[in-house]
Formats: structure tokens, C-alpha cells, sequence
């Protein structure tokens, strides 16, 4: 067994002076080995504990989630150095080892999620980094990117700038817009998970002085399509049916955006936490980087490019390979919103009505129950004639359902919200309808605009609208039902604690649902033919 040498507090140079603290893992055994590196915003040395999600969720025996041996979001050095790998963990300058001003965008949080997204104010230093670990005198040369959430979406405007000695990159579970992701699903503000995710970064204790004259990177101001196409780094990217309004919507679009030749998806829908660290992810992350940053082990190349899980109940779920996604099989079918029964219908009606719901305390509910075994695997989408009947605007939350045959909803795993988490989820805030038409698919409506003020509308107005609605992977079975909440609170005010939160809202009164006749209210679903 090759023993660890642990060098905390390690200082890495950068450019400007300012040296960055980094706790670096590295086999005790002489040699050259390729790096594995992240930066996190929790603190390289903010080990697993019970102040994280995901705390003692785990699916193996020995997981970090539950022993506390890594820092929180990372690749497990225990693992990863007798696998004669150096493991290097960062705090990015501003962040607690780390000397320097903390790089923040307008209408950001303390994390600054978009200073390190949209204007890549992380790159520069982790470009730097990156180099520095790829020509010491036990780095074979290779480095590579691997961790989740902020782990993750921080390597994807590196990955542009195309170090020399950036190989590979493995974002798990990574979004790529944080208004679109997070900020504001849909135009409408998240008002809690985004606070307390500030609230839980790191104490700033530098563990030296920073220059006296440190010089800030400089905002490039990039769009999620633009800074993707950059990347031609081989990667791996981690996208999960169970993290909508976070990381899911973000994860799936940069695995149809990024331009490299060599790239796969990795799909769940578990816990995030738990998944990464189990013993299937962690393999699968182990045959990508022994390829492509130690070039011993071709296996990699040889399997299809898209691990699909499709969920059938909490604990139920298959895996199958798959070439792309989303699929090009895919059968788009309209179910017709009908008014007159709640019903969803292959066929729409030709009479015209609407369901009205009180936006501050109740929905409109809508079902199909399927005939045939029916999988729905991609994105869907929803377009609604709607009107807000007292006020100029309206905000909609978009609850999509499985429910078994004794019409019970089956519920599926989130990492926020344990074996309480719905099919899928979709927003919008009426005045943010306007669709960028390049963009835009008939199943991903892409907003052109999720902030400021966009068009208000006169009470009472009938207007249509494109909802877009996050992928998902469900199996139903002969005679489940897909149910359809369209409200004006958050999943449809269940009665769970959730951490997300929408009290920011211009709801007021009831609102309208327009179907049948010239009103084509309908869902998108993506419906899988036999094979």
C-alpha cells in the first residue's frame, strides 16, 4: 500500500505575486504521478460534517459523507494516492487560506457564482495553478479538474483558456448560468437556497499576506454557449435527474455545448453526494483520468458516450449506454391540456375552456394514465395560454408527477430533500416569456432574458407562453398516471420543508389556464419508442 504525504498549506504563485493556499496530496512513493485538482469556496480544509448536506448519506460503507476524511465536495485522497495520483485542493484567492479580494458581480451572492461563470474571474489563477502542478518534480505533466457543484462549474471557463497541461476535465453535477441555473429559474428570484448557500462559505484566515499591490483578473463577460464552445479538453460531466433549480439544467446543456472531440454524461438521479463517492462513479472517473492523464488504459474510448439511469421508483432504476443525448429516437408527442375533465390528451379538444386557481394557495392539476409500459427520457416542455386575472404579471410553477396505479404519487431521491423530490420541474415569471429564437428548440424554450423588467402585461389579458421544463429519464408502467400541477407556489405548496424558496413574487389573485380551440395549451413529453 503506498502511504500518503500530506503537505498542508501549500503555497501556489500566481501571476501577480499573490501566492494560493493548497493542501496537496501526493504518494510517498518516489516518481512522477498526474494531479487531480480542484478549487472550493467551502474551504480546502472544511472536511465533511454535519453542518453539509448530505452528511452521513452515503451508499457504501466508508464514503467521506460519512467518515469525514475529505474536504467537502472532493475527490478522496485515500483513494485516489495509492492509485499513485497527486490530489491538490484549493481555496481560490479571497477565500479562507488564501490572501486577496474576494472577486464578486453585480446581483451575485458572497460566493460569486457568476463573477466565477459568466466572467470567469477564477480562470486566470486556476490557469496559473494548473501549470504550476503540471512542472514539479513529482508531476508527470497531466493535470486534471474533478469535484462537484462549485468543484465543478469553476473548471468550465479554465477549460477555455486551455492550459498546456490541462488534459482533462470532470465537472459533477456543474451549472453553467447562475441566474438561469439558480438565481432566477425562469425570471423568478430564488430567495433562500441562494442565501444560504452564502451564509455556509468559509471564514477568510489567510495563512500569509498578500501582495501589496495584487492585480484583480480582469472580467471577461461571457454567455453559458459561448465560454462552452471553447472547451476542447476531453471530459466528463456528471448530470442528475435530481437537481432541479441547481445543477441539472446546466449540466445537460454543456454536454451538447462543449466542443471536444472526446466527452461523456454520466446520469442519476440519487443523491449527489452519495453517488459521487460511490463505487461505479468513481470507477467510471478512474478509467477517464487513467486514460487521459497516465495514457495506460484505453477502455474508456471503447464505451458509448452517455451512461442513461432511467428511474422507475425511489429504489428502482435501470442503466443502459447510450450514443447522445438527448436522443435522436425520441418521439415528441403533445398531450393537450383539456379544461373541461383536467385531463391531458393526445388529441386537443375543440371547445374551448379554462381552469382558474388561486395564485397564493392552489393549482390546476391536470392527468394522463398511460395504456402501455411508457418511458420519457429528455426534456419537456410546456405551452400555456394564461392570463393573470388581477394583476400585470404572474409567476408559474411547473410540477410534473408519477403516480402509481392506487394513484399515489412515487417519489424520487434529491440530496436536499431525501425521497421527497417530484418527476420534474419547471418555471417562469410571465413577463420573461419572450424566447431567444436561436436558441430555442420546440423542447428547451431558451428565455431570452431571466432579469429586469421585461413585459408586463394588462390584468386579465390572455397571453401565450413556452415553459421550459428540466430533463428527466421516468419509466411508467400500464396504468400509472403523469400528473400536471401548474401553480402559483413552489411545487405546488406541499406541505415539505424544502431549501428553495420564491417570496419575491408578483402574484396576486387568481390566474387563468386556456385550453382546447385556438387555445393549444399542451405538454411536450419525450417519449421513447420500444426497442
Amino acid at each position: 500500500m503506498i502511504g500518503i504525504i500530506f503537505e498542508k498549506d501549500t503555497p501556489i504563485p500566481m501571476r501577480d505575486g499573490l501566492k494560493l493556499a493548497a493542501n496537496v496530496y501526493r504518494p510517498e512513493k518516489p516518481g512522477q504521478y498526474p494531479v487531480i485538482m480542484a478549487f472550493t469556496g467551502f474551504g480546502k480544509d472544511g472536511f465533511w460534517s454535519e453542518r453539509h448536506f448530505g452528511w452521513q448519506v452515503a451508499y457504501e460503507q466508508g464514503s467521506p459523507t460519512v467518515t469525514g476524511s475529505i474536504t467537502f465536495e472532493a475527490n478522496d485522497p485515500a483513494f485516489w494516492v495509492p492509485h499513485e495520483y497527486v490530489v491538490i485542493i484549493v481555496d481560490p484567492r479571497g477565500f479562507s487560506k488564501s490572501p486577496g479580494r474576494m472577486p464578486i458581480a453585480d446581483l451575485d451572492g458572497a460566493v460569486g457564482e457568476y463573477a466565477i461563470i459568466n466572467q470567469g474571474m477564477w480562470a486566470r489563477d486556476m490557469y496559473d495553478a494548473i501549470e504550476w502542478a503540471g512542472t514539479q518534480e513529482w508531476s508527470n505533466g497531466s493535470v486534471g479538474l474533478s469535484g462537484v457543484s462549485i468543484l465543478g462549474f469553476s473548471q468550465w471557463r479554465v477549460a477555455g483558456l486551455n492550459p498546456p497541461h490541462l488534459k482533462a476535465i470532470n465537472p459533477w453535477e456543474a451549472m453553467t448560468d447562475f441566474f438561469r441555473d439558480v438565481m432566477f429559474p425562469g425570471g423568478i428570484p430564488e430567495t433562500k437556497f441562494t442565501r444560504r448557500i452564502a451564509n455556509s462559505m468559509s471564514n477568510r484566515k489567510p495563512a500569509w499576506p498578500g501582495p501589496e499591490n495584487e492585480e484583480l483578473p480582469t472580467p471577461v463577460e461571457k454567455m453559458e454557449d459561448e465560454f462552452l464552445a471553447d472547451i476542447t479538453v476531453p471530459a466528463l460531466i456528471c448530470g442528475t435527474w435530481a437537481d432541479h433549480g441547481v445543477h441539472t439544467r446546466g449540466s445537460f446543456r454543456a454536454f451538447r455545448k462543449i466542443s471536444s472531440k472526446h466527452k461523456w454524461l454520466y446520469t442519476h438521479g440519487r443523491q449527489k453526494w452519495a453517488e459521487f463517492y460511490a463505487t461505479e462513479a468513481r470507477t467510471f472517473r478512474k478509467l477517464f483520468f487513467d486514460h487521459f492523464l497516465k495514457g495506460i488504459d484505453d477502455r474508456i474510448l471503447r464505451l458509448p458516450r452517455v451512461r442513461l439511469e432511467v428511474r422507475e421508483t425511489l429504489d428502482k432504476y435501470s442503466v443502459r449506454w447510450e450514443d447522445e443525448f438527448p436522443l435522436s429516437r425520441t418521439e415528441y408527442r403533445k398531450l393537450y391540456l383539456d379544461a373541461t375533465d383536467r385531463r391531458l390528451k393526445f388529441r386537443k379538444n375543440s371547445r374551448e375552456s379554462k381552469a382558474t386557481y388561486d395564485s397564493t394557495d392552489s393549482r390546476a392539476e391536470f392527468v394522463i394514465t398511460f395504456d402501455e409500459d411508457t418511458e420519457l427520457t429528455g426534456y419537456l416542455s410546456l405551452k400555456l395560454w394564461v392570463s393573470p386575472d388581477e394583476a400585470n404579471d404572474m409567476d408559474l410553477f411547473i410540477t410534473v408527477r408519477k403516480l402509481d396505479q392506487n394513484g399515489n404519487q412515487v417519489l424520487f431521491d434529491n440530496c436536499h430533500v431525501p425521497g421527497k423530490w417530484p418527476m420534474a420541474l419547471g418555471w417562469l415569471r410571465l413577463s420573461h416569456r419572450e424566447l431567444d429564437k436561436e436558441k430555442s428548440t420546440p423542447w428547451e424554450p431558451y428565455l431570452k432574458s431571466v432579469v429586469g423588467p421585461g413585459q408586463k402585461v394588462k390584468p386579465g389579458e390572455i397571453i401565450p407562453c413556452e415553459i421550459p421544463i428540466l430533463p428527466t429519464s421516468t419509466k411508467f408502467r400500464k396504468g400509472e398516471t403523469l400528473k400536471l400541477d401548474i401553480s402559483g407556489i413552489y411545487r405546488g405548496g406541499e406541505n415539505i420543508e424544502v431549501p428553495f424558496g420564491h417570496s419575491d413574487t408578483v402574484n396576486k389573485g387568481t390566474h387563468s389556464i386556456y385550453t382546447g380551440g385556438k387555445y393549444d395549451s399542451y405538454l411536450l413529453i419525450p417519449l421513447l419508442p420500444p426497442a
